[in-house]
């Protein structure tokens, strides 16, 4: 950019913002025949606060229902007042409200005012970022934010500039270089550092949508300021082919604060994609299709062309209609090895890759529909003889990145051994088969798909938030590598789970807590475990706790890889590991 072009943009931006009491967008935020979602977003860009709002004008979008705000039309004109979270605009703010509409934005609006103030109107597609903007106040940092990226949506842009404009000789958000003055060097930093943050590193967190009911763990328990993607787990493949919602209540049907009865939808995919994500623009979501669950119509949905288009079409329906940026594919697997219910072809190997690229197909296409990115991602597996069965370099090029399922390699199904459930690296001392005991384990997972041709940024590490136990294990050598007699029960077992030895990294720090249990570390494995020999018989419990967390995010900034995953957020309340990712993943090349 030439000086002389700065110059330019600052005169220009700092006119707008001089003379503009507000700017009121019409964007469409996705589009299907007959009809579309999007936001009208109004930013306070006068020097008062504004505290109640009443939005008038006349044309624009044939609203059917919206949210975030109470609105009136008679077809021709629109009142839309404030609600009683969204009354209060400081300078610089906005609120963001939701609707859906029949036909197309027509940019046709005319006679705008905000409290009887004209408006400066705009229009736009989708957001730069695809996200919902935000629903007043501030919005809030992601974990891989940049020098410069005032406003925290992951992009400097004259947003930023404005910020520093306003708060010019003060303090405030404009003081992008945190000196407790804003002057000349905000300026220049934010100059210096205009256009995208990198993407290089991300913390992809699952999201359980059983979680809400007996975990009551809802959307905004997430702290997403620590977090770069939701995978919401999961959605359903159903009779015909095509995905479907795995639980309505929950995804579209549960009521939040704010949401009324005539909005296109309430639930959890609505607080996720538009209320939450407003005050986090940084946030990128993914509709996660399948897990172990429900997997079993996957082979016949990648069989044919006719029926691989028909998924992806629907797909791209689906993300569409609830505004997702993308998609996860977490077929649990083909070929073999997942619920004996599931339906297996030896051809899943080919038709898998094949699968994925008519996704990456159609979603490309939807992309420049929209003028909107859409992700690609899969849940792929760790186990070497699971892996056989897919084709990673076809894989890779299809997707966006892997999320490598690097945990579950030993589990309390089987009770011949008690053993690391996510290994960093092999122990010598380990009496499984020896493919097992050499495969089993985070790295060489890796190097699997490294030499098989993915690039290492491809890669996102998998590590879990919880632990797997077994009990009736014998006090030889702390439990490590012995024989156990029973299943002992996890954090969440009920009447149809029955005992699990699942549990979340929340109730193992209880366990440590107790004084009944004792920490011991695998030098070799790099991870540790827990043993009581007065608890369940003998209980053991693999997991990962800061040292080990600490030890496999570095190993995938050595690596190159390009993130963390885990599963799930709902196991780490107190976020104990959550910060250990974030500090050290991004802390030597993001984090200002």
């Amino acid at each position: 950019m030439q000086y002389s072009t700065i110059g330019l943009v600052i005169s220009l931006s700092l006119t707008t913002f001089v003379t503009a009491q507000s700017v009121v967008t019409f964007r469409v935020t996705s589009s299907w025949e007959g009809g579309f979602n999007g936001e009208i977003e109004i930013e306070n860009t006068s020097q008062s606060s504004i505290d109640g709002w009443t939005l008038d004008y006349s044309g624009g979008p044939a609203i059917s229902s919206l949210w975030n705000g109470n609105w009136e039309s008679d077809g021709q004109s629109t009142s839309i007042t404030n609600t009683d979270w969204n009354a209060v605009l400081a300078p610089g703010d906005t609120a963001t409200l939701g609707f859906g509409a029949n036909g197309v934005l027509e940019e046709n609006v005319s006679g705008c005012t905000l409290n009887g103030v004209a408006c400066d109107v705009r229009y736009g597609g989708s957001d730069d970022n695809g996200d919902g903007g935000d629903t007043g106040g501030e919005t809030k940092p992601g974990p891989f934010d940049c020098l410069g990226d005032i406003d925290h949506d992951h992009d400097v842009s004259v947003d930023d500039l404005l910020r520093v404009i306003d708060d010019w000789g003060g303090g405030g958000d404009g003081d992008a270089d945190h000196s407790g003055v804003v002057d000349i060097d905000d300026l220049l930093l934010v100059l210096n550092s205009f256009g995208p943050c990198s993407d290089e590193q991300r913390i992809v967190a699952y999201f359980i949508e059983w979680g809400i009911y007996g975990r009551d763990y809802q959307p905004a328990d997430m702290n997403l300021s620590k977090i770069t993607h939701i995978n919401y787990a999961f959605a359903n493949i159903g009779d015909d082919l095509r995905i479907a919602i795995g639980d309505p209540y929950a995804a579209i049907d549960k009521s939040y604060p704010g949401d009324t009865w005539d909005q296109p939808y309430r639930g959890c995919y609505n607080q996720i994609n538009n209320v939450l994500r407003a005050e986090y623009p940084h946030i990128k979501t993914l509709i996660s299709v399948g897990g172990w669950t429900w997997s079993g119509k996957f082979s016949d949905a990648a069989l044919t062309a006719g029926t691989r288009a028909t998924f992806a079409e629907s797909c791209v329906d689906f993300i569409r209609a609830y505004n997702f940026d993308g998609v996860d594919i977490d077929w649990e697997y083909p070929v073999c090895c997942g619920l004996s219910s599931n339906t297996y072809r030896p051809e899943d190997k080919q038709n898998y890759t094949l699968l994925l690229q008519e996704l990456r197909s159609q979603l490309d296409a939807a992309a420049t529909e929209d003028d909107r990115e859409y992700l690609l991602t899969i849940a792929a597996p760790a186990g070497y003889d699971k892996v056989e069965n897919l084709e990673p370099s076809g894989i890779a090029e299809a997707c966006d990145w892997i999320n490598v399922m690097t945990y579950d390699f030993h589990g309390a199904w089987d009770l011949s051994m008690a053993g690391h459930h996510a290994a960093m690296y092999p122990n010598p001392d380990d009496p499984s088969d020896a493919d097992i005991a050499q495969n089993y384990n985070v790295d060489a997972a890796i190097q699997n798909y490294i030499g098989q041709g993915v690039a290492p940024s491809e890669l996102v590490l998998g590590v879990p938030f919880y632990g797997r136990a077994w009990g009736g294990v014998g006090n030889v050598d702390n439990g490590l590598f012995q024989s156990a007699t029973t299943v002992p029960p996890g954090t969440w077992d009920d009447w149809s789970s029955g005992a699990t030895g699942i549990n979340d990294f929340t109730e193992i720090q209880s366990f440590m807590q107790s004084g009944d249990y004792t920490l011991h570390r695998d030098g070799q494995s790099q991870v540790p475990w827990l043993y009581s020999p007065t608890q369940h018989g003998g209980h053991f419990i693999s997991f990962d706790d800061e040292v080990s967390m600490q030890a496999k995010t570095q190993y995938s900034v050595d690596q190159g890889l390009g993130g963390i995953m885990l599963w799930e957020i709902t196991g780490d309340r107190s976020e104990t590991l959550l910060d250990v990712i974030v500090e050290h993943l991004g802390g030597s090349t993001h984090l200002p």
